[in-house]
């Protein structure tokens, strides 16, 4: 896969910004930070600049760096309905973006983000076909907005996969010790069962330790800042912070 092509876990810098300016900023100082990817949250960007020709300034600046897009229902897209954000997911990969982030309830919005409406799957997967038809590959995402055990968490990851999907990412919760602790226990299954790269996040009062040393159990990606800030996600680490675990960690070996 293009987009996992490093031999060690992905360095993703996540930009939400309103501005191009703005997303070059932050872009620019992630290159000097040591960012192996761009994840561009294009909801997040004003509705003016969504120009295929300011897309490909934006993605200029990621100097060759893969490229990952969500086009989510919230922020500047509030809305929009899901055909309008998934079109915006097209022009972003004709624009130049290698990933895109198709959520598990496209068509058919539910509170865990992944819909068992037999319709909004038929379209999700006749989507996520047009999207491989380019040379493009699919990321699917479920914000599970709750706690569910291994079973489920598993069960819905092999159904991102089933539906076409190239990377499987889920975010549960963890508001206890004993939920993170499941967690990571969840990330070790993934890693032994699904056949697939994944990406397992929590949101929570304990989610912070999950998103440092989940590469460690098989998570193949970090999500990162490159700073705080207003408007972007105070969960996922600072990126040098993430770079120092990630280059300084003793993975987990079978020798």
């Amino acid at each position: 896969m293009k987009f996992l092509k490093n031999s060690k876990p992905v360095l993703t810098a996540m930009v939400q910004e309103k501005t191009p300016d703005g997303a070059i900023d932050v872009i620019l100082n992630s290159l000097y930070d040591g960012a192996d990817a761009f994840g561009i949250q294009l909801e997040s960007l004003e509705r003016e600049y969504r120009t295929p020709e300011t897309l490909k300034k934006i993605f200029d600046a990621c100097a060759g760096r893969p490229i990952y897009i969500t086009s989510y229902r919230n922020a500047q897209s509030k809305g929009m309905t899901d055909d309008e954000c998934a079109e915006l997911l097209i022009e972003g990969l004709e624009a130049g973006a290698d990933l895109a982030d198709v959520p598990g309830d496209y068509f058919c919005p539910v509170s865990y983000q992944l819909t068992s409406d037999e319709r909004a799957i038929e379209k999700q997967m006749k989507l996520i076909e047009k999207i491989h038809s380019m040379g493009k590959e699919v990321l699917m995402s479920s914000h599970l907005n709750a706690f569910f055990p291994k079973d489920e968490v598993v069960k819905f990851a092999k159904e991102q996969i089933r539906r076409g999907a190239d990377i499987s990412k889920i975010v549960s919760m963890a508001n206890t010790r004993e939920q993170l602790i499941e967690d990571i226990l969840i990330a070790e299954e993934l890693k032994n069962t699904l056949g697939a790269p994944f990406l397992l996040l929590a949101g929570g009062k304990y989610c912070r330790l999950l998103r440092q040393i989940g590469p460690a159990f098989g998570v193949c990606m970090y999500l990162c800042v490159q700073q705080y800030k207003h408007g972007n996600t105070k969960t996922q680490p600072i990126l040098r912070a993430a770079k120092a675990i990630r280059d300084n960690m003793c993975l987990f070996t079978e020798d």
